[in-house]
């Protein structure tokens, strides 16, 4: 039988620098859908990546004195970096430079203008360089970028236009009739209301003045708009061929089913990357999904403020699977979450430490105390265990039913209820008095079966989430890994089977003082690095004239 396919995105890192971890977390995110998604069977493809040209990497390399594909080779392997100290099992890593998804842009760019999608004009706006976008001047927000927020500058150049006039009212359909397309909710009405109903304008899509680009391939000294080039991605990594020739994973995985992005760039892929797409024919994403922002202490990091918190930083401290479990359990569906070195210290001696590392410690050394390692199930039951059973046979139904609607953060609570519920348990049976009792064995026995079969489930379910975590629980119990299928029924750890006679310690308690000042060094670096970076732009702004 052949599984069904799943194709998840992310939105292509902007290789004019390092993310920081509140960029970070969506790859993050990404990862245990796509961890999930095969844990349930699924033939999932995964596709993250870099997005490589536009002014600003064209102002940064010249800063460096180096090429801009100099540049965006450093940035990329250094993004590409991250993706793998944080475990993530991307199946296709896309770069914008990349020879295929260039050749492929060039030739989508003439069908489109060939067919009359695409034509020539002259544009005149304001240009916000940081987000690489044109607005108008009612766009603006207290004059500046409604994105980011930051300094806009007018542009007035030859360029050519995308009739996305022409597809509004296709788009606002297929929206209407296809809930699910957008989401939060809120993300749909704030693009019904503030740009396809009141009259969508016609999209920008290339520059003169931008040399770092894709040329257009029959007016060379116009260069393809970055955001048009980036959004494509998500078909040229698939094979996609605008003469007809596609890869067979294009017709196997498209039209993806999860556009994981940002919610500052959801205005691109929910407006003008359907339109793209309409105008080449080919079907739209089954679902984007704008996530909310990780902030720095409530606000957004910035280097300028001093405030910036990078994953290698994190991981160094903590682990990986430490800064996996926060950013995941702490980000709400649609409100912006918060980070702080404070929270994350919290969080791992609570839930980490506390609720798994010392349920997983406890019962193993109670095994090996009581009964020489052995587990074994004896049948000698209490009302106190169904109850036990209950929870741990249906936190697998509860957690596919937030996994269904992205709620992630409530799926792994449902996981940590499993945990906290075993250590209740632990409570409520009290094995170190039952082992006084030599007419209370199979009675211990039983209960530190019960115990182990729960901890197995709940480590299984981990897998999509703390993948790390979850091998090393499953073996310190000895049990290899069990079809996700079966992680509603209970019973099916083998009686008899030994745990490791040398527990190791999951999650060790953080001292904050100790990580605090660990954290200083760290700002103390970050400082110097940016100011370095700011001289090397004022002295190549001094030698420039600018």
């Amino acid at each position: 039988m052949s599984r069904k396919p799943y194709y998840i995105t992310t939105a292509i890192a902007y290789a004019s620098g390092v993310p920081h971890i509140g960029n970070t977390y969506e790859i993050i995110l990404a990862d245990s859908i796509a961890r999930y998604k095969r844990q349930q069977g699924y033939d999932v493809f995964f596709q993250t990546g870099t997005d490589e040209h536009g002014l600003k990497i064209e102002e940064k390399a010249a800063i460096k004195g180096i090429e801009p594909k100099e540049y965006v080779d450093i940035i990329a392997g250094k993004i590409k970096d991250i993706c793998d100290h944080l475990n993530i099992s991307y199946d296709n890593f896309i770069r914008t430079t990349d020879e295929y998804h260039v050749s492929q842009m060039q030739k989508i760019f003439r069908k489109l203008y060939d067919q009359g999608d695409i034509y020539k004009g002259k544009y005149q706006g304001m240009y916000c360089t940081p987000c690489e976008s044109f607005w108008t001047e009612s766009q603006l927000k207290d004059g500046k970028c409604p994105d980011c927020g930051r300094e806009v500058h007018p542009a007035s150049e030859e360029a050519y236009f995308l009739r996305s006039s022409k597809y509004a009212d296709r788009l606002i359909e297929h929206i209407n009739s296809h809930p699910e397309f957008i989401q939060p909710v809120s993300r749909k009405n704030e693009m019904m209301n503030n740009f396809l109903l009141p009259g969508l304008q016609d999209l920008c899509i290339s520059r003169t003045t931008v040399k770092w680009g894709i040329p257009v391939d029959f007016d060379d000294k116009h260069t393809i708009f970055v955001w048009m080039d980036a959004l494509t991605n998500y078909i040229t990594g698939l094979g996609y061929n605008v003469d007809g020739n596609s890869d067979e994973k294009y017709a196997k995985f498209w039209p993806a089913d999860l556009h994981l992005i940002g919610k500052d760039i959801i205005r691109f892929h929910t407006i003008y990357w359907p339109i793209w797409l309409m105008a080449l024919g080919e079907p739209l994403p089954k679902q984007i999904f704008g996530h909310p922002w990780l902030l720095q202490g409530g606000e957004k990091m910035s280097k300028s403020k001093g405030n910036v918190i990078y994953a290698d930083d994190l991981i160094s401290l903590f682990g990986i699977d430490a800064v996996r479990y926060f950013v995941l359990h702490e980000m709400p569906f649609e409100n912006d979450g918060v980070i702080t070195w404070e929270l994350v210290v919290e969080r791992i001696n609570s839930d980490l430490a506390n609720v798994l590392g010392n349920l997983v410690n406890r019962t193993i050394s109670m095994t090996n105390k009581y009964f020489g390692s052995v587990v074994e199930r004896t049948g000698v039951r209490e009302s106190v265990d169904d109850d036990l059973v209950s929870v741990v046979t249906g936190t697998k139904v509860a957690g596919e039913a937030e996994m269904e609607g992205l709620h992630v953060a409530d799926a792994i609570t449902e996981i940590f209820n499993l945990f906290k519920r075993c250590n209740k348990y632990i409570d409520e049976t009290t094995p170190w008095i039952l082992a006084k009792d030599d007419a209370k064995k199979d009675r211990l026995k039983e209960v530190l079966y019960n115990l182990t079969e729960s901890i197995s489930i709940g480590a299984e379910l981990l897998k999509a989430f703390l993948p790390d975590t979850s091998e090393n629980i499953l073996k310190q119990l000895n049990v290899p890994s069990r079809e996700y299928d079966t992680l509603g029924e209970f019973g099916l750890y083998p009686s008899g089977n030994k745990v490791t006679e040398k527990p190791e310690i999951l999650f060790a308690r953080m001292d904050i003082k100790e990580v605090l000042e660990k954290v200083e060094v760290i700002k103390a670096k970050q400082v110097a690095d940016y100011n370095a970076e700011q001289a090397e732009i004022e002295a190549y702004n001094a030698q420039n004239g600018v």
